[in-house]
This record gives C-alpha cells, sequence and structure tokens, in this order.
C-alpha cells in the first residue's frame, strides 16, 4: 500500500535574488503574479521573463472567467510557467501548465484531453494552501454558483520553491485567514480515512507550528508573526503534503458555496464552518483519531478536552474574528441549496469525512452555524 507521494522537487531559498539566479529566469519563461509582490522582490532583477498579474484580471479567488481572459493574453507558447502568488495565482499556474485549458468548462467537466507540455514552478506567497505541493486546481465556477476542483497528476509542480520573506508584506488578515486554512487542511487530512501515519507525521507537526505561532502571536502581538513566517511557510507545505494525500473533507466542502456566492476568503470560509463539522464528529462517532487530535490540540494550548473547540476557537479569535454564516449575507432560505450545492459537486471531498453526513447532518450544520 502506497503511504506517501510528493510530486514537486521542493527548494528554500532566503530572496527572490537567489531563487532567480538558481533557476536562471529568462526569456521565453512566464510568470504569473501579483504586482505588489513583484515588484519589491523581483522588479530590480531585470528579469526578461513575460510578466501577467493575475489582479489585472479580477479580485478575490480565481474564476472560470479570470482564467478564460488571463489565456487570452498568453503570448506564443512559454517554455516554463512561474507561479509567484497566493493559491488564487497558483491554481490558474497549474491550468497553464495543461496543453488544453480552454473552454474552462469542459476541462473541469473530464471533456478535454489532460495533457501537460509545459515545466511548472510554484512559489507561494502565503502560509495557507500548500497548493504547491498538490495537484489541485480549485476554481469558482460563476455561472454554477459553486466552486470545484480538477485534480490530475499533470498539474503537480515540477519544483516547489519556499522563500519566507515573500510573506513579510502580507497584512495581518491576510495571513490569518490564510494560516488558518493551513490549520483546517492539517486537520482534515489527520481526520481522513485515507490518512496513515506518514501523512499523519506531516499533519500533526503543521498543526503544532500552527498553533504554537498563534500563542506567540497571542501573547506579543501581530508583529511577532514577522519571526517565525518560516514557521508558518513550512507548516503550510507539510499541511500541502498531508492533504494532498489523504484528502480534505466537509469544512472544505460546506465552506465553497459561501465562498462562491458571497466571495469570502477561502480560509475564512473554512474557519466558519470549521468547528461546526468537528462538533457534529464527535456527536456521531466520538472516538478513534477525533479523540486523539482533541487531546494533542488540548495539551498545545493548555485546556481540558472537553473544552478543545471552544478554547480553539478563542485562540484563533485573537487572529481573525469567528462570525455566524449570516454576517457574510448569506440568508436563511439558502441553507437547503447550499446544502444541495455540497452534495451535487463536493462528493470528493465529503468520502473523506472522518464521519459520514447525510444531508441531515447538512443542513442541521449550515442552521447552527448560520
Amino acid at each position: 500500500m502506497k503511504e506517501l507521494s510528493v510530486r514537486p522537487e521542493i527548494y528554500k531559498y532566503r530572496s527572490a535574488k537567489e531563487f532567480a539566479e538558481d533557476f536562471r529566469l529568462q526569456k521565453g519563461d512566464l510568470i504569473l503574479t501579483n504586482e505588489y509582490i513583484y515588484r519589491p522582490h523581483f522588479g530590480a532583477l531585470d528579469l526578461e521573463c513575460d510578466v501577467i498579474c493575475q489582479e489585472n484580471y479580477g479580485a478575490g479567488e480565481p474564476t472560470d472567467e479570470m482564467v478564460e481572459a488571463i489565456l487570452k493574453d498568453i503570448k506564443g507558447e512559454p517554455k516554463r510557467i512561474i507561479a509567484v502568488g497566493g493559491g488564487t495565482v497558483l491554481d490558474i499556474a497549474k491550468l497553464f501548465a495543461l496543453k488544453q485549458v480552454s473552454p474552462v468548462l469542459d476541462l473541469y467537466d473530464g471533456k478535454l484531453p489532460i495533457e501537460k507540455n509545459k515545466e511548472l514552478i510554484l512559489v507561494p506567497t502565503t502560509c495557507g494552501t500548500g497548493s504547491e505541493v498538490t495537484n489541485i486546481a480549485i476554481l469558482a465556477l460563476t455561472s454554477r454558483g459553486t466552486k470545484k476542483g480538477l485534480a490530475v497528476d499533470e498539474m503537480f509542480a515540477d519544483s516547489a520553491v519556499l522563500i519566507p520573506d515573500l510573506l513579510s508584506g502580507l497584512p495581518f488578515r491576510v495571513f490569518a485567514a490564510s494560516s488558518i486554512d493551513a490549520l483546517v487542511h492539517a486537520v482534515e487530512s489527520s481526520l481522513s480515512p485515507k490518512a496513515n501515519e506518514t501523512t499523519k507525521m506531516f499533519g500533526y507537526r503543521a498543526i503544532e507550528m500552527i498553533l504554537k505561532g498563534y500563542l506567540e502571536i497571542a501573547e506579543k502581538g501581530p508583529g511577532a508573526r514577522l519571526m517565525i513566517l518560516d514557521d508558518f511557510l513550512t507548516a503550510s507545505n507539510y499541511a500541502g503534503i498531508a492533504f494532498g494525500n489523504a484528502g480534505c473533507a466537509a469544512v472544505h466542502a460546506l465552506s465553497y458555496p459561501l465562498g462562491a456566492v458571497y466571495h469570502v476568503p477561502h480560509g475564512e470560509s473554512n474557519y466558519a464552518i470549521f468547528t461546526g463539522v468537528l462538533k457534529n464528529y464527535m456527536e456521531l462517532k466520538p472516538e478513534g483519531e477525533l479523540l486523539k487530535l482533541n487531546r494533542f490540540i488540548a495539551d498545545l494550548i493548555g485546556c481540558q478536552i472537553d473544552d478543545v473547540y471552544d478554547e480553539t476557537e478563542n485562540l484563533l479569535n485573537v487572529l481573525l474574528p469567528k462570525k455566524p454564516l449570516h454576517a457574510y449575507g448569506m440568508k436563511e432560505t439558502e441553507i437547503e441549496p447550499f446544502t444541495n450545492s455540497v452534495l451535487e459537486n463536493q462528493q470528493r471531498l465529503l468520502v473523506n469525512n472522518f464521519a459520514e453526513f447525510d444531508r441531515d447532518r447538512i443542513l442541521k450544520i449550515y442552521r447552527e452555524l448560520f
């Protein structure tokens, strides 16, 4: 039985300059990025690569419409796709490593052949997605009002590059949302029926690094994160390795309609759902790996095991206050349509649940969190 797959080679550098020199970035390469990242870190390097800035094609989470628009502006056939950015940039870049991308809806419906014809280098600038080590690209499919993931081995990067310095300019709220996303990745993958001792080694280590970092931030203030960015970037990478092998589950599945309809940042929409799902796991199946995980987290943050979910929320609220779903604009009448969307579009995630959720259980969770 296969224990673990880590497809890209993983590199770490102190600066963008070291990375650019080692990888010999040059004419014929396409860099997909954001200007606010590229200008301070790469602008003075006088690279001859083509550069496309994602924000010129829309804000927020990646969409099928965004991908189609960028695709039209790519000149010729790049030799390498180099993504320097957060989850939006990295997920889009994975698609551009494929020979045929458009129509994007056909690609996500399985109607187009999957063939990789470009080298792919992914450089994350947030500490959340772990996308640099996964083969998943998640888009909001605008016309369908939901998010959907495409996961094929052809979208694994050839190289994943970690440069902690690129995180230094992250606004605190973005840092908080992205690192909470990594925490959710680590927790869900550790509870997945596909998990094994090797994947859980990465997941549990990521949980430890993130929660210890949060405790330091809670004690010393938001600026404390700047001294431990390497820890958070490494933890995100570990969580990406864990969920890339064992999968995510109901937290992600239930968060997708909220993110797609109300444009809630991915990490924040995950946090809105996070402990609601865990509490329902406890109602259905208070045993095994869930109890082990609860004990591990309780020991880390210094609380009683019975209070672990509430105390975890109290810690996370220092970084990003949790909101009820209606605070994002969700209407009570949308609880059933959201549930239908989850059941119709997110079965690839629901199969990884620690405990099985039927329709009534999903409705219950949405109502409790509303």
